[in-house]
């Protein structure tokens, strides 16, 4: 029987994509090749944060948050929400122009924030080392557990009736339908959210596989209260360099702390790159010193799908009749995943958006710069 829509892939996009299509009314076949939030969404730190590298990763980024703080009250403790809120520290006195700037963009389109001097700083969270300039606080920020809140949503979509069809890989997306060995998967749309399988599916999408490493500790409760992002880290995050590392540290809901963020292109290989592990460590050191007493239960890596301008591509895919995008989210599907189900749930009910959907859509054209 053919659904309104099918989703390929049950991470936390696809998951996303099925419940704010499952709550227009429409019927939703997802289709996983393992189980859901097997890929990208099992090793994603979770935050929900709004970030400003370009206006388009402002608008979307913003949206999310705005979305998942309506659904706060709905998500179950598995998914450890914490409205934690982040701390973009600035180093030394040269960052803290940086700190000023951001704070008054965040300002001037209503995001609440705070500039902490260095002794607010040093108050707010004591384990930093001695010295650092200041940070600018952003309250509103939160941290999901990401594997819970996939899963979460899933569950959402199969109390409207959608199916959650686990094990099926899909081998080929033609026009309306979705090939798998269990057979053939008709729908009026097709979702592409395959993550870094997507261009697999649909040639010609430019999205390339960014591994990263995660280390998260044993328990140890209150050690640090925010995220903590050096204001480095979307240098990091966005440069095209094989390999970079950046500050960035999450105490969970658990008491446990997560420790990111590594970057490299490094194909599909998924073992523990320990020279690129090691720097990442040294430099959440230089910020943490006490981080080298505490003990690490597991280190682990995962793939990012990367685009080359750092923004998803989210809609209409016209080279094949009836299929969508919604992939390439790189470091960011967490956050935005709700943003993108907004914006492929209005696309396809013919629907007004929120915000401009132009600078994400999948055939926008790449500078020589991105490409």
């Amino acid at each position: 029987m053919a659904s309104d829509a099918v989703v390929v892939g049950a991470g936390i996009v696809g998951a996303a994509c099925a419940d704010a299509l499952t709550a227009a009314g429409l019927s939703v076949t997802v289709l996983e090749s393992r189980f859901p939030a097997s890929g990208a969404t099992a090793a994603a730190m979770g935050h929900v944060v709004v970030m400003d590298d370009s206006d388009a990763q402002f608008a979307l980024t913003r949206l999310s948050r705005d979305l998942w703080d309506a659904m706060a009250p709905e998500l179950p403790r598995s998914c450890e929400d914490e409205r934690a809120g982040t701390l973009w520290i600035a180093a030394g006195e040269t960052e803290l122009g940086a700190v000023r700037r951001k704070a008054e963009l965040y300002r001037s389109r209503g995001v609440a924030v705070d500039e902490l001097d260095a002794d607010s700083l040093a108050r707010e969270e004591p384990n930093l080392r001695a010295g650092l300039a200041g940070a600018l606080r952003v309250p509103g920020d939160r941290i999901v557990y990401p594997p819970a809140a996939a899963r979460f949503l899933l569950d959402r979509s199969r109390s409207r009736g959608a199916r959650v069809v686990t094990g099926a890989e899909v081998s080929v997306i033609g026009a309306r339908r979705a090939t798998t060995r269990q057979g053939v998967f008709d729908g009026a749309v097709v979702i592409n959210a395959a993550g870094v399988a997507a261009p697999l599916l649909t040639p010609g999408l430019p999205v390339a596989p960014r591994k990263g490493h995660l280390v998260i500790t044993d328990r140890y409760p209150g050690f640090c209260r925010h995220q903590l992002v050096e204001l480095g880290y979307l240098t990091s995050a966005h440069g095209r360099s094989a390999e970079s590392v950046a500050f960035n540290l999450q105490p969970r809901a658990t008491g446990q702390m997560l420790l990111g963020s590594s970057r490299e292109f490094a194909g599909l290989e998924p073992a523990v790159n320990r020279r690129v592990r090691d720097r990442m460590i040294r430099r959440a050191i230089e910020f943490l010193p006490g981080l080298a007493r505490l003990s690490a239960l597991r280190t682990w890596t995962g793939f990012r799908p990367a685009t080359p301008d750092n923004l998803p591509l989210v809609g209409a895919w016209p080279q094949t009749e009836g299929l969508w995008i919604a992939a390439g989210h790189e470091g960011l599907g967490v956050t935005t995943s709700l943003g993108t189900a907004r914006l492929i749930a209005d696309a396809i009910l013919g629907k007004t958006s929120p915000i401009d959907p132009g600078p994400y859509l999948p055939t926008r054209r790449f500078t020589a710069a991105h490409a």
